[in-house]
């Protein structure tokens, strides 16, 4: 047994099943086998076969049986949360998409109109295709991204699926099996050739997808390279994961759940802080004594786990689901991280929240719990210039506005200078707002189109 590993607690015979089915996942091709659907309508089911056939759609057995709960469906959370719902389409693309099935169109007319659908629902928002592809030699690096100075965005190529799907994931293109919309890189010897070219990163993000789907020796053969003395300026490694709510069993009970933490331990071991950023969206994913069991063993390698969420309509536009869920977090040993707000892609209008409403559920769920839990940050809206933070809605100067911050930009010269938008009940996003105390631009815009003629000219 490799002895790093020796002081974790192993999970003792008899302790090792937790009850749950073995490991199936059901896509749009066996939608109509998933047992629990049987109590709903047809028209219910069909409807959701129609979405899916734009919007990517996978769950699993230990989803089914363990988080939602059948008897509030579809105003549960967790059934809003995988599941496909009929308002995620807008009403002339839905009713264009029903007409198809109903008339038995084939699947290449059914596969160009869902691509039409696709292809205006901003797949890659944030210019994350044209301004945060770093390049290498001349050449754009596949898989890779760069927005800012400190952090690089890794995606695996293995590790560009989930257990089971969220239906509000703005890496929804990753999953649609259009190539034209996937981003991912084959290996990871770019990678290293260029953070070694780039001193200034200190933390490196895998996410996909959630690269937690691969086994363990595909996963450490993109982080071993990374252990060497020309890479110590990459301090953190970060892995960007829903694992612990769609699949807990890979911490524990998997073939390979050992080989993994060793590898987790491995990288603290050699002076790397890792951290696990598990979204979790609902305190009701916290609940399933294999979920705690799995957050124990992860923590005793000495990894970190940080959690974040966007804030969504149907699922947790409220202040006390937050607030639980925080409070519930911290108890566990965990780090509130983010809340984010919805973005501005794929089904936008159907998750999305008014920014003043956002505001207030976060002011409330802050209120009512303690500082251990206010690590959190937020509301967060990861816009084309950056990370900007919702800090409060006041008067000044006889105007209602927004006051608005940098946490991350383009720029580092922004990070941290507050910043005034009008007030306006509708906007839900960040660019819907507009300077307040009658300026045309905000301080960053002129800066930012410079950027962005640089970016054209290269």
């Amino acid at each position: 047994m490799n002895h790093m590993f020796s002081h974790i607690r192993k999970i003792p015979a008899g302790e090792d099943s937790f009850g749950t089915s073995p490991f199936k996942a059901y896509t749009i091709t066996n939608f109509d086998e998933i047992p629990q659907l049987d109590r709903l309508p047809e028209e219910t089911r069909f409807a959701m076969r129609a979405v899916a056939q734009v919007m990517p759609f996978r769950v699993n057995s230990y989803v089914l049986e363990n988080l939602i709960d059948w008897d509030n469906v579809p105003d549960d959370p967790m059934f809003q949360l995988v599941f496909p719902q009929p308002g995620m389409l807008f009403d002339k693309d839905m009713a264009a998409m029903t007409d198809l099935l109903a008339k038995g169109a084939n699947a290449a007319e059914i596969d160009r109109l869902a691509w039409d659908i696709r292809h205006r629902f901003n797949p890659h928002p944030a210019g994350q295709m044209e301004l945060n592809v770093p390049t290498l030699d001349g050449q754009p690096i596949q898989g890779l991204q760069h927005k800012y100075d400190e952090t690089v965005l890794f995606f695996p190529a293995r590790g560009q699926t989930c257990h089971s799907y969220c239906s509000f994931c703005y890496r929804w293109a990753q999953f649609t099996g259009d190539k034209d919309l996937r981003f991912a890189a084959k290996d990871s010897k770019d990678l290293s050739r260029y953070l070694r070219k780039h001193a200034e990163v200190t933390d490196l993000l895998f996410t996909g997808g959630d690269p937690l789907v691969m086994g363990a020796e595909s996963l450490s053969n993109y982080l071993d390279p990374l252990l060497v003395p020309e890479l110590d300026h990459v301090q953190s490694i970060r892995i960007g994961t829903k694992t612990l709510t769609y699949w807990p069993q890979r911490f524990l009970t998997d073939r390979d759940s050992d080989d993994l933490l060793r590898l987790f331990e491995r990288l603290a071991e050699n002076g790397k802080q890792l951290a696990i950023m598990a979204h979790f969206n609902h305190w009701r994913e916290l609940d399933p004594p294999i979920v705690r069991e799995a957050i124990r063993r992860i923590r005793d390698t000495g990894a970190i786990i940080r959690t974040q969420s966007p804030l969504l309509a149907h699922i947790n536009d409220d202040a006390s689901t937050w607030a639980r869920m925080w409070r519930t977090q911290t108890g566990l040993g965990l780090v509130p991280y983010y809340m984010f707000v919805e973005r501005d892609t794929g089904a936008q209008h159907y998750f999305e929240v008014p920014l003043a409403r956002v505001w207030e559920i976060y002011r409330d769920a802050y209120s009512q719990v303690s500082g251990l839990s206010r690590t959190v940050r937020g509301p967060s809206m990861s816009s084309t210039p950056g990370k900007v933070e919702i800090q409060g809605v006041t008067e000044m100067g006889g105007e209602k506005v927004f006051v608005l911050r940098f946490i991350q930009g383009r720029s580092g010269d922004w990070v941290g200078r507050p910043f005034f938008a009008r007030f306006d009940d509708r906007a839900t996003w960040f660019d819907d707002l507009r300077p307040a105390f009658g300026e045309d631009r905000f301080f960053f815009e002129n800066d930012f189109d410079a950027q962005l003629r640089r970016n054209a000219a290269e």
